[in-house]
């Protein structure tokens, strides 16, 4: 008999979701504005080190709840309690967040490549005294290229 237990298999993308739509909703909203406001490295640490303790988590904000109702109003304080019941919650949080991060350093990569590329018109004081320097517009073709055909795959966060 082993010390360690098999590890959880990930969920499938194939495979019908655990979690209800209102759940995977909030989920993905979650992952959003977590690589929106570029937070991804802290929020996967973090995960990962709690990924375990999910259900006492999910008791820990039952316990909560009158207090942050009383103060804030989230609609969608319920559903994230529920949805960290479960145990795949947290994973697929983790892959949402993975996903979105991938797709938003490609496109800071594209843009950076495309302002260096036009940094290279631009007169020896805008460049190095980044005086006077012009307004670049970047064209829509280079933050959101047209998508290669792909049955699913995660989308821009906005």
């Amino acid at each position: 008999m082993s010390l360690f237990r098999e590890p959880a298999d990930l969920p499938d993308k194939g495979k019908q979701s655990p979690l209800l739509p209102q759940e995977d909703a909030l989920l993905d909203k979650l992952a959003r504005k977590v690589v929106e406001k570029g937070m991804s490295v802290p929020a996967i640490l973090f995960l990962e080190s709690i990924k375990p303790l999910n259900f006492i988590g999910s008791q820990v904000l039952v316990f909560f709840e009158p207090i942050v109702q009383t103060l804030f109003n989230f609609k969608d304080y319920d559903t994230f309690r529920t949805s960290l019941e479960k145990r795949e919650s947290v994973e697929i949080l983790l892959l949402k967040i993975e996903e979105y991060d991938s797709v938003s350093m490609a496109r800071d990569k594209r843009i950076k490549k495309y302002v260096k590329q036009h940094k290279k018109d631009w007169k020896w004081y805008q460049r190095y005294l980044g005086i006077f320097t012009p307004k670049l517009d970047i064209p829509e073709e280079v933050t959101n290229p047209p998508a290669p055909d792909k049955k699913s795959g995660p989308t821009e966060p906005k």
